[in-house]
């Protein structure tokens, strides 16, 4: 899921968080690179930069094209407070990272 972005003669594919997910290709290989995406990447978890420099883990709990809502992981605790984030949008690794393994 995402959108197509015209580039000169071809597409450059962009995922729901404002990623650039290729070069300038053909419409054929936009679509197939973002059919392939899928929307899983949003379940993974994240790392969000917070105001001190620190990282914390997160969860994405909405995007718009203004932003994106995360939670701090807690693992499915029902009884743990919900803490939200604003990202603003499009997303980058300064602000917003995968979850380094």
């Amino acid at each position: 899921m995402g959108w197509m972005k015209p580039v000169d003669d071809g597409f450059v594919a962009i995922d729901l968080l404002g990623r650039h997910r290729t070069d300038v290709v053909d419409w054929l290989t936009a679509e197939e690179t973002l059919d392939e995406l899928g929307l899983s990447y949003l379940a993974d978890p994240y790392e969000v930069r917070l105001d001190h420099g620190g990282w914390l883990r997160v969860r994405i709990a909405e995007v718009s094209p203004d932003e994106v809502r995360v939670k701090k992981d807690d693992w499915g605790d029902m009884t743990a407070p919900q803490l939200y984030y604003t990202v603003s949008f499009p997303v980058d690794d300064e602000q917003l990272r995968p979850l380094s393994r």
